[in-house]
């Protein structure tokens, strides 16, 4: 049954087709009411603060700010923000990018109008809703991510401080498989440097000083 009072929705996407047709099929919905259109992000964080919307539907690519640099500074303000990223993008960086910085939820524009009505109920009750493709991507992104335990014996020794050729001499292996292993590695972590590998490992607990 629906709540006696209608989930409050801000739409922030530059096209003004999209947004127009959104608040169409949202406002015939019952205990559904869009309250706010936004055209970038930078007009979305205003608007947010100012009509505090129960849920963003939030386009990933837009002028001025985009709708990943938008969801970052909501959560920052408010790691409760209820973001349901809209987007044709299904692009696997752009899936796990989105929820690493507190998307609810990430849903492409072919979504049947059902589906969206369930995602917008599901994250006001705080809950995540994912369409199964989107799952399986993330799953897969998931499996692709996890070290190898020869990974994890490189990333120990990074920890300790060792340099590459310290690091293949204690595992018996040439200085040019440790590199390889730790290209891997920064890949699967999304870092870019030794330190951030060592400290993202050690917060994961991967690793131990």
């Amino acid at each position: 049954m629906p709540s006696s009072k209608p989930i409050r929705v801000l739409i922030a996407d530059d096209q003004s087709l999209v947004r127009r047709g959104l608040v169409a099929i949202l406002n015939m919905e019952d205990g559904i009411k869009v309250v706010g259109e936004a055209g970038n992000g930078l007009e979305a964080i205003e608007l947010w603060r100012k009509l505090k919307p129960d849920v963003v539907l939030m386009d990933l690519r837009m002028p001025e700010l985009g709708g990943l640099d938008a969801l970052r500074k909501m959560h920052v303000e408010d790691p409760k923000v209820a973001v349901i990223v809209l987007t044709t993008f299904d692009h696997d960086e752009d899936v796990y990018s989105c929820l690493r910085a507190g998307a609810k939820s990430y849903l492409l524009k072919d979504v049947q109008p059902e589906e969206l009505f369930r995602c917008i109920r599901a994250v006001k009750a705080g809950e995540g809703y994912l369409q199964p493709k989107i799952a399986a991507k993330l799953v897969q992104r998931v499996g692709e991510g996890t070290p190898t335990e020869r990974e994890i014996q490189i990333l120990q020794l990074l920890a300790e401080g060792l340099s590459n050729k310290a690091i293949g001499l204690s595992l018996h292996i040439s200085e040019s498989t440790v590199k390889s292993h730790l290209k891997s590695l920064f890949a699967k972590l999304d870092v870019t440097s030794r330190a951030e590998a060592t400290a993202l490992a050690a917060r994961r607990g991967l690793v131990h000083f």
